[in-house]
């Protein structure tokens, strides 16, 4: 994890295709491919998270706070199959292990659940993928991470949008744009879909702490976006408090 956690979700982007007419089906949250991601399957894993939850008396208090959001449930599940099938297709190779135990440390939840567990084989799976080149922020892309910051409360009101920019425009907000434009160029072409209940479904990149998102790549709607960002450590002789980004585990 690096300083002051800003959740980046390992280097990923990845660009899905819409669903279409022809692939609603009653029960199915996603398709990749012809593989099926269910509804039954995304309640059977909350299910077990909160079963788990309650049963820590510690944490039983703050569960529903824990408990991940059905979308997200959804975005891993997709993404994880999406990265097994780009491996599989390209001969990629984990070159990284992530557990289910670092997760649950990271998240707070058990980590002999279901859910985890599929977290640490994503994030392994993501370790094999080549890194991609970075990218620099456009002024829009700028202006989205500086108002989810401003929306987590992670840049002080008396910080300006320059100054907060110069801060956000770091090593870490261009690998996740970097990885989120050549994720999407790789996998345009995969048929994944996603049911519009789940529209519009991001998976964050990068976080700004209290789950915010700055950077984020969408999943079934073409040219939807979300964020997730923390800001960077401000630079020598600047007193701005920004939050800075983190990796997510085992980046």
């Amino acid at each position: 994890m690096r300083a002051r956690r800003l959740v980046a979700v390992a280097s990923v982007a990845v660009g899905l295709v819409a669903l279409s007419g022809c692939r609603t089906e009653p029960g199915v949250a996603a398709y990749v491919g012809d593989t099926r991601v269910t509804e039954d399957q995304v309640t059977s894993i909350l299910d077990e998270v909160r079963d788990g939850l309650a049963s820590q008396p510690a944490t039983a208090p703050q569960a529903d706070a824990l408990l991940p959001a059905r979308d997200q449930v959804v975005a891993t599940l997709v993404l994880s199959d999406v990265c097994r099938e780009l491996s599989a297709d390209k001969g990629y190779q984990p070159q990284g292990q992530v557990t289910p135990e670092q997760v649950a440390q990271q998240t707070g939840l058990p980590a002999d659940a279901a859910y985890p567990k599929k977290v640490a084989e994503f994030y392994t799976c993501m370790s094999g993928l080549p890194a991609s080149a970075q990218a620099a922020p456009t002024p829009e892309e700028l202006a989205t991470v500086i108002a989810a910051g401003r929306a987590a409360g992670a840049i002080p009101p008396d910080v300006s949008d320059a100054d907060a920019a110069r801060q956000l425009d770091g090593e870490q907000l261009r690998s996740a744009l970097g990885t989120r434009k050549s994720l999407a160029d790789a996998i345009g072409g995969y048929d994944v879909s996603v049911n519009p209940r789940y529209r519009p479904l991001a998976f964050p990149l990068l976080s700004f702490k209290g789950d915010v998102p700055a950077v984020a790549v969408p999943l079934g709607e073409p040219g939807s976006s979300v964020t997730d960002v923390s800001t960077p450590e401000p630079e020598t002789g600047e007193s701005v408090p920004v939050v800075e980004p983190s990796a997510a585990p085992g980046a």
